[in-house]
């Protein structure tokens, strides 16, 4: 049965490659990378819960927010996903895997800033509010867009409000007191990209206790639903080659080649495991 649901995940990942960045259900498409990792967890009960926080926001939307008050969307949302559904940063065990599976933080209500941004982003989309993730240096944030300039929030932290202040006091606490705020620090990510982010915090994981293999197979997962991300091929080429596997790692490399022509280094390695294999 385990092996049937990462196999039926991942043929739902490879269509979600397929679709515009626009289409993708970006809660629906988390599940489905969180059943690969733990396919023996209760994925529909998860869906149920994707569900659940669906329904109470559309309830508990009010008129200030539906006509495009920012503010009043946080407020909502927080309200919803850390009041009523009672879900919170996992500062106590942040590095634990399960941070960074759906499944397991819908079980546990405790993720990484990431995986509860993606909570956040399907919140507004069934409420019909433009949101959309932000790639904040070591520590993802989400924007609110309405009539006036977008909120962002923290998701994290019970989704509190930041204000430039706290941006400027953040980037100071992650980077070091000579770090600044500067504006590609706030650039909107798609809904592709903010998966990556989420898997990516697996793959890291994986490598760091040098788990190779469970760290290629993340890798080629995320592939899966971003099929044309010349540095994920690069990455699962270099994977290969520590596996030894030169054969694959070839083919890996020579895809991002032709995904990123311009990349010299890639020719280099390419041309390097051609020799070994002479």
């Amino acid at each position: 049965m385990t092996s049937t649901a990462i196999a039926e995940a991942r043929l739902a990942l490879d269509a979600i490659g397929k679709l515009p960045d626009a289409e993708i259900d970006i809660g629906a498409a988390a599940l489905q990378l969180a059943r690969i990792d733990a396919p023996e967890a209760d994925w529909a009960a998860a869906s149920s819960m994707l569900s659940a926080i669906a329904r109470e926001v559309v309830a508990q939307a009010t008129a200030e927010a539906d006509a495009g008050d920012a503010e009043a969307r946080r407020q909502v949302l927080a309200q919803v996903l850390h009041g009523y559904f009672g879900l919170e940063g996992d500062a106590e065990s942040y590095d634990d895997l399960a941070n960074a599976n759906l499944i397991r933080v819908l079980e546990r209500s405790r993720g990484l800033p990431v995986a509860l941004g993606v909570l956040w982003l399907h919140a507004a989309e069934a409420a019909g509010w433009e949101a959309y993730g932000v790639d904040f240096p070591g520590h993802f944030l989400v924007a609110l867009r309405g009539e006036e300039n977008p909120v962002l929030v923290d998701v994290f932290h019970g989704g509190a409000r930041l204000e430039a202040p706290d941006l400027r006091a953040l980037i100071k606490r992650l980077e070091g007191e000579k770090a600044e705020l500067k504006p590609n620090m706030l650039t909107a990510m798609t809904r592709r990209a903010v998966l990556l982010r989420l898997q990516n915090n697996i793959k890291l994981r994986r490598l760091r206790v040098g788990d190779v293999a469970a760290a290629l197979d993340c890798a080629e997962d995320m592939l899966r639903i971003s099929p044309d991300h010349p540095g994920l091929w690069r990455e699962v080429g270099l994977m290969n080659q520590r596996l030894e596997r030169i054969g694959a790692a070839l083919t890996a490399l020579e895809r991002a080649l032709r995904l990123a022509p311009e990349d010299r280094r890639l020719r280099g390695l390419i041309d390097e495991l051609r020799n070994r294999l002479n």
